[in-house]
């Protein structure tokens, strides 16, 4: 969904620091409601413990909105130690129910009752539409129901004085990604965990046997989850509520699937959303699309239905990160309303926390529903929001060949190459790139082994379906290494003119940033370089400036946090140890820090923020305090740089010293299985769509500069995501924005995020906030969407 960007300039006045706000005297209910979603419970730890932080009595309801009806023991006063250990389980330990009862001013009235007894005039929901709708109502109507209750004799008239408002802000938990406001729901990521699993899985038993699978995925009203999968996995066919296929798609499915073997591709995969419609507005079930394969083409078929394996299981990193994001804004939401603010919903935009309107969400909602009964399906993609309309015409794009007949040809010939270290999600990028290119009529080369083997000549035509089957393949296919094209100007030139390469299509981390700027530099010497040359970010380190996101970045945390868990868990029958955890990054904290916030860490040592000895001695005081608690277990992250000094033995050494009775050590390197491993489903998705941006710029600027030399700054880009949008940026103007020295951007965005990772570790930090006025509103016409 997309926003109202507000002036960076306007913003930064409105910043203060959370010192300035205090929840003494306040408390706080926290609810999940409506279907579970994973990541929920991250939600529930971090209002819990940001809660505490600024002094305010934070109260459990459990079973969603038929705990607060039923009060008594089902609303209890949470502590930190009781939200410990929580992170990685899914589902919510609070319990979630549909309750009837608060549907009725009867069943309001007992809550609102409740809640009073305990002072609770702050409520944090977590749910879906449904559920934020209740509490809206509940917070409308709070001030007649305080009367109702004072008018019974049930509470006196100091009691309405007292708590005569209540404020609601809530976070959406879904994981169908089907509310209108933000760009991701809780659940949402970890649900495509689930469903790519099963895909991959399928994929090499659907080889062996050349058959056809029916996968079938949740998604009643919003095909958010089929359509991202399908993406993500290069799926055949999808069907989808808000894109119903056109009359007679039984037929063109069937050509569809028979073109695709007779490419010698032994499988077919169509995926299902369980809502899935025709243009009538009819059911399109599993069994009926296995029936018509099975009759119209024979095919060896079967059904695979996911139902609620798609719910369950441990969240990912992106969905711990998100909902703990969202928790600590939740709270300082609730600190900063007054009676006059309108019930908010804490949402992502891009990779920025915002608030916005509750009803007008639920509205939004509400309309795409509308749109699909009324069969204005071009309505309902459009309300979906330009990121659901953007993975639609992409997938279209790169899942159907057009006949050559009908491609106009450009006569223009596209290089594409991987440099640098490989990462997860590099291979999705190729095979995007490939088939856009193909399909806006260019001729399409693939270089391999990086800058070395361009310069020795290894390239070679790649067509349509020698990418097949990419997407879910990690490392890189196509060969990449760290050699940049510095001393190999002369050769690389030379491969350029004799493949007629009219422009350059970049895949990789810091070194393929260096690149593009010998290449930038070499353009006066060799006019073989006066073409457009785009490079996409790729790299588990996250460090190329110009983009907030890197591909392979999300699958080497995901990795992280899933060992992280491990090694967690494997402590569970040792008492009082700790575990310093070492991972990759050069000089670049991302992966430590955002592994640290996933995992729950205790400290997270960077090379951004210098730490000292007296800061290693206060972690160990800190740790050995926790100790003293229930939650006898440690977790400390080092980014591979951090310090020159202060290594992982040394910090392993002074920790088990410092340690000795109280708590003992061991140590674990992480090492190169963050590089490796099957792309994430964001690192599929996020290379797919951010490599056909680039394409459609590369065709772009052919169309306009036909037969000139390309040499202005504005040919040579690195795009990336920053803060809201994707933009295109020119190297010369990054390198103002670089230290070269240690190869990271001089700004990053996370940095930000340090703060909220400390809290949740209960250690005291200054936390940037944003004004309690600054309600956005949703729009529908920005021009460049970032949401993956």
């Amino acid at each position: 969904m997309d926003y109202d960007d507000a002036p960076s300039t306007a913003r930064a006045s409105f910043r203060k620091c959370l010192e300035h706000l205090s929840g003494d005297g306040k408390a706080i209910g926290v609810l999940t409601s409506g279907g579970d979603a994973q990541g929920m419970n991250a939600a529930v730890r971090a209002v819990v413990r940001m809660g505490i932080y600024v002094g305010a009595k934070v109260y459990f309801i459990y079973e969603g909105y038929q705990g607060m009806v039923d009060g008594d023991k089902n609303i209890v006063e949470a502590d930190w130690e009781s939200v410990s250990n929580i992170l990685q389980v899914g589902g919510t330990i609070i319990g979630s129910a549909r309750c009837k009862d608060f549907r009725s001013r009867e069943g309001r009235l007992k809550a609102a009752h409740n809640l009073v007894q305990r002072g609770i005039t702050n409520l944090c929901v977590i749910g879906g539409d449904g559920s934020l709708t209740g509490a809206n109502i509940f917070r409308e109507e709070w001030s007649q129901l305080l009367e109702e209750l004072a008018a019974q004799g049930k509470i006196d008239k100091e009691a309405v004085k007292e708590h005569g408002h209540l404020n609601v802000v809530g976070m959406v938990g879904s994981i169908d990604n089907d509310f209108c406001g933000t760009d991701m729901t809780i659940g949402t990521d970890s649900a495509l965990h689930r469903i790519i699993e099963v895909i991959d899985a399928i994929m090499t038993t659907a080889q062996s046997h050349q058959r056809t699978f029916v996968l079938e995925v949740m998604g009643r009203h919003c095909g958010y989850l089929a359509l991202v999968s399908a993406l993500a996995c290069g799926a055949d066919w999808v069907f989808l509520p808000e894109s119903p296929p056109e009359d007679g798609w039984q037929e063109t499915m069937c050509i569809k699937l028979s073109e695709n073997r007779a490419r010698k591709k032994r499988l077919n995969i169509i995926i299902v959303a369980e809502g899935a419609i025709d243009s009538q507005n009819k059911p399109i079930s599993s069994e009926q699309i296995k029936e018509l394969v099975v009759q119209q083409l024979g095919y060896d078929t079967r059904v695979t239905i996911l139902g609620h394996v798609q719910r369950g299981g441990t969240p990912s990193a992106f969905d711990r990160i998100l909902a703990s994001r969202m928790g600590v804004e939740a709270v300082v939401a609730l600190l900063q309303a007054t009676p006059e603010t309108p019930a908010c919903v804490v949402s992502l935009s891009g990779n920025q926390a915002v608030r916005v309107p509750l009803m007008e969400c639920v509205q939004m909602t509400q309309g795409v529903q509308k749109a699909m009964d009324e069969r204005r399906f071009k309505d309902a993609v459009q309300l979906r929001g330009r990121s659901f309309e953007g993975n639609l015409n992409i997938y279209k794009q790169l899942a159907i060949k057009l006949p050559d007949s009908q491609i106009q040809k450009t006569g223009f010939n596209v290089a594409v190459i991987n440099v640098g270290a490989p990462a997860a999600g590099m291979n999705a990028a190729v095979r995007s790139s490939v088939r856009v290119g193909i399909s806006e009529g260019h001729k399409m080369f693939a270089v391999y082994d990086g800058f070395e083997g361009f310069a020795k000549g290894q390239i070679q035509e790649i067509g349509w379906s020698d990418v097949g089957g990419w997407t879910g393949q990690g490392g890189s296919i196509l060969g990449t290494k760290r050699v940049l094209p510095g001393k190999h100007l002369e050769e690389i030139a030379a491969q350029m003119r004799a493949h007629s390469i009219n422009a350059l299509m970049m895949i990789g981390g810091f070194e393929a940033y260096l690149g593009l700027l010998e290449l930038s530099a070499a353009r006066e010497q060799h006019e073989e370089f006066r073409i457009p040359m785009v490079m996409v970010p790729a790299t588990v380190s996250n460090n190329v400036p110009g983009s907030d996101f890197s591909i392979g970045a999300d699958t080497a945390l995901n990795t992280i946090t899933d060992t992280c868990d491990r090694i967690k868990q494997s402590a569970s029958g040792t008492k009082r140890r700790v575990f310093i955890i070492e991972t990759m990054g050069g000089y670049c904290g991302y992966l430590a820090n955002m592994g640290a916030l996933a995992a729950g860490a205790d400290a997270a040592y960077i090379f951004e923020e210098p730490f000292d000895i007296r800061d290693l001695q206060s972690n160990v005081e800190h740790l050995t305090e926790k100790m003293k608690t229930t939650i006898q277990r440690g977790l400390v992250v080092r980014n591979e740089s951090c310090s020159e000094n202060y290594t992982t033995d040394f910090i392993y050494q002074l920790y088990s010293e410092e340690g000795k009775g109280v708590f003992d050590c061991r140590k674990n390197v992480l090492g190169h299985m963050q590089q490796g491993g099957a792309p994430s489903p964001f690192d599929r998705n996020f290379g797919t769509k951010i490599s056909a941006r680039a394409m459609q710029w590369v065709s772009m600027k052919l169309k306009e500069g036909r037969g000139k030399k390309f040499v202005t700054d504005d040919s040579i880009c690195v795009l990336g995501i920053c803060k809201r949008k994707l933009l295109f940026r020119p190297v010369a103007e990054l390198k103002e924005e670089t230290d070269f020295e240690h190869r990271i951007p001089k700004e990053q965005w996370w940095l930000k995020l340090r703060p909220l990772m400390k809290i949740l570790a209960k250690y005291k930090a200054s936390l940037e906030v944003s004004d309690s006025t600054q309600l956005e509103h949703i729009r529908q016409d920005l021009e460049e969407p970032a949401a993956i």
